[in-house]
């Protein structure tokens, strides 16, 4: 290989190392700002759990290290949490010099929403799902049984609810990607609503606890979120049919001027 031919891959590892860097560095930052208060954060997240339990019952913690090491966990999980949108931003400062520019205006508000729903459906799940699902647990506990979750399995069993709603909040992001990339159209979209419709229930009945009320608390935003993404997709359906017919003047990136 030419040495001529080494010298872009070398730029571009480079690039992919500083952008790394500015990554790990922003969460150990948020991280040292944060972990003196990491009692306080795994209480905060714990708190909707511990309004739900009867009187006299607390949390455990089973493991020996438990107590000190679940808090600091939480606390890295929710410092990559908080640095979201400066990783994104990484992401998107080194693969915008190989988009064009019509490709960059298209992507950039897509990385901002996809931000900003994942953490609707983060907060979504705290604020209505947890108490909805923590009081249910509650009242169907057997007689006899006394309620005491495990920090540390709490801690897994949240992160778990947190993501699955957050990634199911970015269903209108995925519908105007598909849109976009040719796979699907708005169009086809909208004969399978009543699909969508019953699908969204089912995911309802797989991610909450097993009462009506629940499963409806996500399946009615799942579905309007995909309305949504169809209402959305139809102007990058638009932008990419103009962006085709423009293409051909445009420079490729890798080739000069």
């Amino acid at each position: 290989m030419a040495v001529e031919d080494t010298q872009p891959l070398i730029s571009h590892l480079i690039e992919l190392r500083k952008r790394l860097l500015n990554a790990i560095i922003c969460i150990l930052v948020v991280f040292l700002a944060l972990v003196y208060f990491a009692n306080d954060i795994y209480q905060l997240v714990a708190s909707p759990l511990i309004k739900q339990m009867p009187m006299g019952a607390s949390m455990i913690a089973t493991d020996v290290a438990s107590p000190f090491f679940t808090p600091i966990k939480l606390t890295m999980i929710v410092s990559v949490f908080l640095s979201a949108p400066f990783i994104l931003y990484q992401v998107w400062a080194f693969v915008a010099p190989a988009l064009y520019k019509h490709e960059r205006r298209l992507m950039m508000p897509l990385l901002f929403s996809s931000s900003a729903l994942f953490y609707l459906g983060v907060a979504f799940a705290y604020f209505v799902v947890f108490p909805l699902a923590f009081a249910f647990f509650a009242k169907t506990a057997p007689v006899g049984v006394q309620i005491a979750t495990d920090i540390n399995n709490y801690l897994d069993f949240v992160m778990a609810l947190f993501m699955a709603f957050g990634v199911s909040f970015e269903v209108p992001i995925a519908i105007v990607l598909l849109c976009w990339s040719g796979v699907t159209t708005p169009e086809d979209l909208k004969k399978k609503r009543p699909y969508v419709l019953v699908g969204a229930f089912v995911v309802g009945m797989l991610l909450t606890p097993p009462d009506v009320f629940s499963q409806t608390l996500l399946a009615i935003p799942m579905y309007l979120l995909f309305e949504i993404g169809v209402f959305f997709a139809r102007f990058y359906v638009g932008a990419r049919r103009r962006s085709d017919v423009d293409s051909e003047s445009d420079t490729d990136p890798d080739q000069p001027a």
